[in-house]
């Protein structure tokens, strides 16, 4: 995170979402939202042609992983608001559009976007410029974490934590210290049975061919030239342990080949994930 600016990942982000809704069919994620909010701009030359702005090898596998992590959070709410889960809160949401489509009916489910004040300035100026109104279901959990812990951020919000939770923690881990995460993974285990966090990791470069390393170095060297440099890598085995070792009752760990298996099969344009990240669901 630069000084005074939103997040240039989460920008990436959304374009790669919108392009999902322009370029892939079916849809993973059905997302109309997307293109209204990175601007009328952005829109616009997306829109003039897409597949040029998409035309990088890699950013087929990007779209496709972004898709489906966020398909994957959402599946996993909507399984949570069946056992009585009425919070769901978005870490590092960025311009997840979520909140804005939300399926469930008004009242169902409070979402609390957590984010870094600047990033949340960004998107509520983003949403102006769309016309689209700030849900009512929607509260806005800014949390500096060089003065507030995730817990105090959320308890200013509102968030109940005697309540269960579904937690979205996409596009994040990656750009934390291990002992960031383990804090952050720690507080969700603390919640109530039947609450639950989905997110996404990268896998250890010792893990990785010759050529995925290639592919990850040239992916890192570019999030850190936007000032936003990875800091954790996981093992998958070593990680679930860690999970359980929470207090998690549940962890069930996705990898490419079960991320395609369940959101890409016998698609006729071939779209897949990569082999650089995987999805990992844990349930209290």
């Amino acid at each position: 995170m630069q000084e005074n600016r939103p997040s240039e990942t989460a920008l990436r982000v959304a374009l790669r979402r919108a392009a999902h809704q322009l370029l892939d069919h079916p849809k993973v994620l059905d997302d109309p939202v997307a293109l209204r909010i990175i601007g009328r701009t952005r829109a616009s030359l997306l829109l003039a042609d897409p597949a040029r702005h998409e035309s990088h090898p890699l950013f087929s596998y990007l779209r496709a992983f972004v898709a489906a992590r966020s398909r994957c959070s959402e599946d996993e709410l909507a399984q949570g608001v069946a056992r009585g889960v009425r919070q769901y809160v978005i870490l590092g949401a960025g311009l997840d559009t979520f909140a804005e489509r939300n399926p469930h009916p008004p009242g169902t489910v409070r979402v609390f976007e957590v984010d870094h004040p600047w990033t949340q300035e960004w998107k509520r100026s983003c949403l102006e410029e769309a016309g689209q109104a700030i849900p009512g279901d929607l509260t806005f959990a800014p949390v500096d974490f060089e003065t507030q812990t995730l817990a105090q951020g959320l308890r200013l919000a509102g968030f109940d934590p005697s309540e269960r939770a579904v937690f979205s923690w996409l596009g994040v881990t990656e750009y934390l210290t291990r002992e960031a995460v383990t804090a952050t993974l720690g507080f969700i285990a603390s919640l109530p049975e039947g609450s639950a966090v989905v997110f996404d990791y990268m896998l250890s470069p010792s893990l990785l061919t010759p050529r995925q390393k290639r592919i990850f170095d040239g992916i890192a060297q570019r999030t850190a030239a936007a000032g936003e440099p990875w800091r954790s890598t996981y093992d998958p085995a070593r990680l679930k342990d860690e999970i359980l070792s929470l207090g998690f009752g549940h962890v069930e760990d996705l990898g490419p080949g079960d991320i395609n298996a369940r959101y890409f099969s016998g698609r006729a344009d071939g779209l897949k994930v990569g082999t650089l990240s995987h999805i990992a669901i844990a349930r209290v």
